[in-house]
Parts: structure tokens; sequence; C-alpha cells
């Protein structure tokens, strides 16, 4: 078999372009300071949380249409409107001064990833099914997601002395970046598998039914609750809390508050390099130790991990700095599972659908968190957060096993 990926011991030029593609999403600029940007503009915890829910029920409401799209129009022409939306927004809200703004921004913002969600896992895998290389998904990806991660290194370091400066300046140095990422994207092709599959004939109605049967599917339907419901929604709170609890945690050791930024910047240039090591051996990891026992055991681990810290918050700095690498390498493994359980043909809007459950599920963790925060603090939020991961996890156990045993060629999928 020939493996797409690989010529002569080189990448092919279009998994190349891949790679070039996913070293501008420059997200790490601004990661950094990100929440710290907002409190400066006098937002509460509250008002943080709302702006979270913002951007996740503008995903809610676009991912499955934006997923349409991208199944008509193509897979890169999506991206490329999703890369031009973001590069936008992110001026603009370097450029934002109050509340209101910032939520319409937000939820033009999750418009653009809406258009970049589902294409991008999509245009990969028909890439990869071209050359009868699918199997070769998690590992492509996994080593795309450490492109991104080791850019971020450099990213998050110079974003931290940024924000020293202005914590407007990272958002501005990363709208620079992603534009990159257009003529990029432009460089690419359709796959020969998605157009042989007639998109031109893809009804709106008939991809809802294309998306009923992928959440219904036994092999599938209970994953949905187990990852998308639970475990996502959680990671998500831990990335809106790393900065605050971050300044608690080290100022409390005696670091100077004017510190922070810079120390914050080192900090996710570490949790960008943690991550870059997972996800670049997200091959490996599959192979040796399986999806089907990742997934059973991760989401405990996590959610134990989460409420010790409110216990001994020292443990924070070494348990938020695997958290990114843990959070990737997993969302590989759930888009190799899922994409092995569905069709070419309204792929993109079945992707699109799973990252729309998840919106929805974080949504209500998203508040009561922000609420729990302005009471007493972030950490006492993600224990409850850890807590409820566990219990929930449990359930979806005692009511199905959600990683279902593959046949045939998805086997590496057990591990």
């Amino acid at each position: 078999m020939t493996t797409l990926g690989v010529t002569d011991g080189l990448p092919d030029s279009s998994v190349l372009t891949y790679y070039l593609y996913k070293a501008t999403k420059a997200v790490e600029f601004y990661r950094p300071v990100m929440y710290l940007y907002f409190l400066s503009l006098n937002l509460s915890f509250a008002q943080i949380a709302v702006l979270e829910a913002v951007y996740n029920l503008a995903t809610v409401l676009g991912e499955v249409p934006t997923g349409y799209v991208g199944d008509r129009i193509g897979r890169r022409n999506s991206l490329v409107v999703g890369t031009a939306v973001i590069t936008a927004t992110l001026v603009a809200i370097g450029l934002a001064s109050s509340f209101l703004v910032l939520v319409a921004l937000y939820a033009c913002w999750s418009m653009g990833y809406n258009f970049r969600s589902g294409s991008e896992d999509a245009w990969l895998y028909d890439t990869l099914t071209d050359d009868d290389a699918a199997d070769d998904f998690s590992e492509i990806r996994g080593r795309g997601e450490s492109v991104s991660l080791l850019t971020g290194v450099v990213a998050a370091v110079a974003g931290g002395y940024l924000g020293s400066l202005d914590l407007a300046y990272p958002f501005f140095v990363a709208a620079g970046v992603t534009a990159l990422g257009v003529p990029i994207l432009l460089s690419l092709s359709e796959s020969g598998t998605y157009e042989a599959e007639t998109p031109d004939h893809l009804s709106l109605g008939r991809t809802l039914d294309i998306v009923r049967d992928a959440v219904t599917d036994r092999r599938i339907r209970a994953f949905v609750l187990y990852y998308y419901v639970l475990f996502a929604a959680v990671l998500y709170l831990v990335f809106i809390f790393v900065q605050p609890i971050f300044e608690t945690v080290v100022v409390d050791l005696g670091v100077a508050e004017s510190r922070v930024e810079p120390l914050l910047g080192w900090y996710y240039a570490g949790i960008s390099l943690v991550g870059a090591g997972l996800s670049y051996h997200a091959g490996t990891i599959r192979e040796r130790v399986g999806l089907r026992t990742w997934f059973l055991v991760l989401p405990f681990g996590v959610g134990g991990a989460l409420a010790a810290m409110y216990f001994a918050p020292v443990l924070a700095l070494p348990l938020l700095l695997l958290a990114r690498g843990i959070a990737d390498t997993t969302r590989t493994f759930a888009s190799q599972y899922v994409n092995d359980g569905v069709e070419s043909l309204g792929r993109a809007t079945v992707l699109s659908a799973m990252a729309m459950v998840s919106g929805l599920a974080v949504i209500p963790f998203q508040l009561a968190s922000g609420v729990l925060s302005d009471l007493s603090s972030p950490l006492l939020a993600l224990a409850v957060a850890g807590v409820a991961l566990i219990l929930g996890s449990a359930a979806v156990l005692v009511w199905e096993v959600p990683v279902a045993k593959r046949a045939g060629g998805s086997t590496k999928s057990e591990g």
C-alpha cells in the first residue's frame, strides 16, 4: 500500500501544504493573555462565561449549515472562508472596548471556526482515502497538530511579551499570521473521493438524514454523550481558567504581578511543547494504547485531577501543562473514530454536527462555572466540573460502552 504523506522519506505535497496551513493557526499569540485582556476591559468572570456561551450558541446554530456549505462548495473553499472571517475578527477584538461589542464579535468568531471545524478533518480524511491511507489519519492529523503547537511555542512566548506591552497586540499579530493561511489553502485541491460523491446532488434534507443516522448509529451514539457532551465540554472549561488560576498560584508563591504576563507566555509555550509531543505520537499512542482504552480511562483520570487541584492548588501548574496535549490528542482520536463510521458524502456536516453537540453541551457548564468562579474561585468551578465528568462518564458506561470494537480495516482503533 502506498501511504500518502511519505514519498522517498519526505511528506507528500498535499500533506506538506496541510502542515503549513496548520502552522498559521496562530491562537498561541493571544491565548496566554486572552482572558486577562477581557478582565482588563472590566469584564467579570460571569461576563466572560457569557461570551463563551455566545460562542458556543453560535456554534450550535451554525455548525450544520456551515458543514453543509462545506460539503457543497468544497472543503478547501470552506476553509478559506473560515480563515478570512477569523482574521477579520481577531483585528476587531483587539480594537474592542465593550462587552456588547465582544458579544457580537464572539458570534462572528464562532462562525469562522464553524467553516473550518468539519471541513478540515473531512478534507484530510478524504485526501488520505484517495491513496488508501485512511488508517494514517490519526498519525498525520496528530503531526499536523504537533506542527501547530510547535509554532505555538514561539508564538506563546512572543504573545506573553507583547501582552506585557499592550494586551491587544497579540490579537493583531495573530490576525496577520492567520491571514497567511488563505494563499496556502488556495494551493490545495479537493480530493477525488469527495468529487466522486457528486456533492451537487446533496440536498439539505439528505444531509440532515446523514447526520441523524450518524448520531443514532449504535457505534457512535454513546460516544457522542461520552466525549462530545461530557469530556470535551469539561476540557473546554479548563482552558478558560488557566490564566486566572496560574496568576493566583504564582502570586501566592511570591511572583510579582508585573511578571505574570511574560511568565504566562513561557507557560503556554510549555503547554504547546507538551501538546506537540503528545500529538506527534498520536499514531503510536493509538497503536500501543488503543482508542478504546484511552477513552475508557482518561475521563476518570482528568476528573480526579481537577477535583484534586481544589485541595492542592499548586498541582494546577503541572496538571494544566498536560491539559492541552490531552485535549488535542483526544480530539484527533475522536475524529478518527467518527470518520471511520461515516461515508464521504456529508462527512463535513457530520463532523460539524459533532462540534455542534459539544458546543451546546458546554453552555450550561460555562454559565455555571462563571457564577461559581465569581462566588468562590475558578478552582472550585473546575473541581465541580471534574466530579460531574466522573459521574457522567460512569453513567454512560452503565448504559452502553461508548467505544465499539471495530472489524476489518479499523482494528487499529482498538489498539
